[in-house]
């Protein structure tokens, strides 16, 4: 436990660093509008009537999936399997959407959406929250390497979400749902926000059990990065809080030969991947830094028609690298 808590104060002032790196790119990908004056009041003077604008319409936003479709079915076809893509650039607004709306078993993306509700609306404060790890949280969860020998344990919010995040703890991610109310609870949060689409329904390990065809515990590409932005880049967590959190999603070690694999070199990214141990089901959602640009929002979700498939990292890394470019070619 002792360890547990030098990790997270360790990971604090990681994610301090992070935060200083961030923060010319958060403010250009979402600093806020400028709020309009308030209409002034009629004074009797006979005001004139404007003539027609001179100023162009705003181009609609850029959809750069025609730039890169024949390159995501190419890689269908070369392995097999079935790619999900969808890319946000939150500054331009062009998008990338590629099967973005077909359902995949989420796995432990989940978790990055779950660790950012506990945190939503909450004080800094919040992170040093302890809650109890209980044996139920931890039976038969599988990866744990942070919750597995803590039962009867406090262990941090902070600690908790660094674990689930950056370790995709499966005992962690437990925790934190039965503080929230567990998936029930979980669900109707995400559909408040706006996500009909996530069905959550199960924790640690029964919410890896999707079925294709089956909408229990899937949710869609779309869906999973336009939620992690919620959390990681727009207002639903406190400044200080949303550091902490963006803090775990870079120093993840799970997706080093995803996303990650196949961001140009000099990017930042921070990530979440889920692995469902059926399908070939693996995925990755991520936060995107290119230097001196707004962030990218970037989801892929892939599995394969054999139930007994294994996963490949390459395949994530191949269709991130080619949207990645697309995007690159933009600048």
């Amino acid at each position: 436990m002792w360890a547990a808590r030098r990790t997270w104060a360790d990971r604090r002032a990681r994610a301090g660093l992070v935060a200083l790196a961030l923060t010319a790119a958060l403010a250009a990908g979402c600093t806020p509008g400028t709020p309009g004056g308030p209409d002034e009041q009629a004074t009797g003077t006979v005001t004139a009537v404007p003539g027609p604008s001179t100023t162009a319409p705003s181009p609609a936003p850029a959809d750069l999936t025609a730039a890169v479709e024949a390159d995501l079915a190419a890689l269908e076809q070369s392995t097999g399997r079935r790619v999900g893509v969808f890319a946000h650039d939150t500054g331009s607004g062009a998008t990338v959407a590629y099967r973005a709306d077909e359902r995949f078993g989420y796995a432990s993306t989940l978790k990055a959406l779950a660790a950012g509700e506990v945190l939503a609306g909450q004080p800094t404060s919040v992170l040093d929250q302890p809650l109890t790890v209980t044996a139920d949280d931890v039976a038969g969860v599988g990866h744990a390497p942070v919750t597995g020998d803590s039962a009867g344990a406090d262990l941090t919010i902070g600690e908790l979400g660094a674990a689930a995040v950056s370790e995709s703890d499966n005992g962690a991610l437990n925790v934190l749902l039965r503080y929230l109310g567990g998936p029930a609870a979980l669900q109707a949060a995400l559909a408040a926000r706006g996500d009909a689409t996530t069905l959550v329904d199960a924790d640690e390990p029964e919410l890896n059990a999707f079925t294709p065809g089956d909408p229990a515990r899937t949710s869609t590409p779309r869906a999973l990065a336009e939620g992690l932005a919620t959390y990681a880049l727009g207002d639903a967590l406190d400044p200080a809080v949303r550091e902490a959190y963006v803090g775990w999603l870079t120093a993840s070690t799970t997706g080093l030969d995803a996303i990650r694999a196949g961001t140009p070199d000099g990017w930042l990214v921070g990530d979440k991947t889920g692995t469902a141990g059926r399908y070939g089901s693996r995925n990755d959602v991520a936060v995107v830094w290119p230097p001196g640009r707004a962030p990218i929002v970037l989801a892929v979700l892939t599995d394969h028609p054999d139930e007994d498939a294994e996963p490949d990292d390459a395949v994530l890394a191949a269709a991130a690298r080619t949207v990645l470019g697309a995007y690159a070619a933009t600048s």
